[in-house]
Parts: structure tokens; sequence; C-alpha cells
């Protein structure tokens, strides 16, 4: 059924003079953090990590008074470069900045994702998890790493080399710990170029199937399930998510799920 009163209510996108005025006040922020003694040390880009840079773009939209979904947020390398900006204008001092790489002229996650090793990246998102305290009645289990881990279990045990799948069950609910209001989009910005188009296509659609089945999803989110070639992945993903929430069961821990993935990634199985 057509919702009339939905569109009216959607968060609007984003002009590209509102893009420019978030990444300016984000880039002042993360400056002040950069920066401890302003015009005597160097500002080491290099040491934001990408939580920092989401919540400082996110909380600059809020002081703006912008309402903004994540995916609408300006980029991590347009706040970059007004960082850059700013320290080279900042008391009119020429300030140096140092760079990962200074051939390196905008390290998205996809260029972090060369140079990082990507399961440290994983570790990185699952650890804050553990302090995600979840609706006890949707989510008796517990905290939503347990939950993950869980729902990783059973899908090693349906798919045990289906690196893509277990991957997206490892990680389906990493936004959580970045934005718990719009978690699905927060996770896959976290994870773009960390993880195949694949895993990162099953994590964004997950929550299309209970649209689906609540009658709230709009004929373009049909339409996209119905013409991928995942969709019985990500059924199978949604009934592993919805099973994952029993209390007590026994789980791995991350560095032993990240292992077993690594083992994947080496074809250590083929020795077995």
């Amino acid at each position: 059924m057509h919702d009339r009163f939905r569109k009216p209510h959607q968060t609007p996108r984003v002009t590209a003079r509102v893009r420019s005025q978030i990444a300016v006040e984000a880039a002042r922020r993360l400056y002040d953090v950069l920066a401890l003694n302003p015009g005597e040390v160097p500002i080491r880009l290099g040491d934001a990590t990408e939580n920092e840079y989401y919540a400082a773009k996110r909380k600059a939209a809020a002081v703006l008074g912008h309402r903004v979904r994540p995916g609408d947020l300006p980029s991590d390398a347009e706040v970059r470069e007004q960082v850059i900006s700013l320290a080279n204008s900042r008391a009119g001092i020429e300030m140096p900045v140092l760079e990962e790489d200074e051939h390196e002229e905008e390290p998205t996650l996809v260029a972090m994702a060369d140079h990082v090793d990507r399961f440290a990246i994983y570790k990185m998102r699952l650890e804050p998890l553990e302090l995600v305290k979840q609706n006890p009645f949707q989510h008796p289990e517990g905290d939503a790493l347990f939950h993950s881990l869980q729902v990783f279990e059973r899908a090693r045990h349906l798919r045990p080399y289906d690196e893509e799948f277990l991957l997206a069950a490892l990680l389906h609910d990493v936004g959580k710990a970045i934005d718990p209001k719009a978690h699905i989009a927060a996770g896959v910005e976290a994870l773009r170029g960390a993880v195949t188009e694949r895993t990162l296509w099953l994590i964004e659609h997950l929550g299309d199937l209970v649209a689906l089945r609540e009658r709230t999803l709009s004929q373009r989110g049909r339409r996209i399930l119905d013409e991928s070639e995942y969709l019985d992945d990500l059924k199978l993903l949604r009934d592993l998510d919805e099973a994952g929430r029993v209390p007590g069961t026994p789980v791995e821990t991350i560095d032993k799920a990240l292992a077993y993935l690594r083992g994947l990634e080496d074809e250590a199985y083929l020795d077995s």
C-alpha cells in the first residue's frame, strides 16, 4: 500500500553547499584533535581513525542543524582536504602535514585496505559491539558481539568455505557501534573497500527482507531484491540472523573467527 505520509518525512538529499559546510566543520573538529599544540606540531592525518572521521562528520551536521543520512555525508577525502587547508591557514602559519604516503592523494578505505591487514579492520569494527546492549525482547542473547559471533557460527556450519557469506554473517551489525539510529548505512560505509561487493550487498539489504515481510518495502526495493543473484543468500542470512539469538550458545572469540577466515583466504582447508 502506498504511504502518502512517507515521502514528506524522509530526510532530503543534501546539496553540495551543505556537504561543504559539514566538511569544513568536521575538519575543524578533527584539527583540534590532531593538533594538540596548533602552530607548533604538524598535523598527522594518519592518526585519525575512520571512527573519528565519521563522528566528526555526524557532530558537524548536528551542530549546523542539518539532518543528513550517513550516505550523504561528505567523504573522508573531502574532510581531509579541509583539514589540510585549515592547517595551512591557521594563524597564517604554513604548517606541515605529515601523510602516511606522500604519493597517495585520497587515503580512502579502499586505499587503506590495500596497505592495512583487512582482518585488523574487521577486528576494529567488531570489538566495540561488546558494549552494544540490545533490546532483550528482540535479542535475549545479549550484546551485539555475542549475536554476531553466534550468527557466524551458524553460517560456518552451513557455508564453511564461502568467505564472502561468512563475512556478511560476522560483520552485519558493525554499524550498531557507530550509529545505532542508522546502523545499516553506517556499517556499509565503514566496510566499503574492505569487503567484496557481494558481502556489502548482503549487509546493506538484510533489513529489506523484514520490510518486505511487513509490507513496508518500496517497489524499488522489491525490484532490487527480485533482480539480484544474491537473493537466496540474503534469505539464508536473514534466517541465520533471526536464529542467532539464543542465550548461552557457545561461540568462538573474534580472534578465532578471524583466524578461520584467514585460513580460507590462504586456502589452508585444501591441505586438510
